[in-house]
């Protein structure tokens, strides 16, 4: 064997594989009691998002249409609107301090 031929034949050579390739170790795969409690957590936290969020879309209306919105308005928001525009047709109507009826 030539020296060329040596050479070349070592640096063909694969490298040797390393003791632990890759943090695959005796560990790997495995889970602990710490990742199953946070795994239950994380559950119980999505289904009481999952409520809330139900809870809210309830609210939210069908249709935004104004017109429709409020004919569906409950009574109470209705009176509210009458009061309003009734304050602010006495305020265009009532003259001011200054000016002669």
């Amino acid at each position: 064997m030539s020296a060329r031929e040596t050479v070349a034949f070592v640096l063909a050579q694969a490298p040797a594989p390393p003791a632990d390739p890759g943090g695959q170790g005796e560990d790997f795969g495995k889970s602990s009691p710490v990742g199953l409690v946070l795994l239950i957590l994380f559950a119980i936290a999505v289904v009481f998002l999952i409520r809330s969020m139900t809870k809210h879309l309830k609210k939210v209306p069908v249709v935004f249409d104004e017109e429709k919105a409020a004919a569906a308005a409950p009574a109470r928001s209705k009176r509210a609107a009458a009061t309003r525009e009734a304050e602010t047709e006495q305020s265009e109507t009532k003259p001011d301090k200054g000016e002669s009826p």
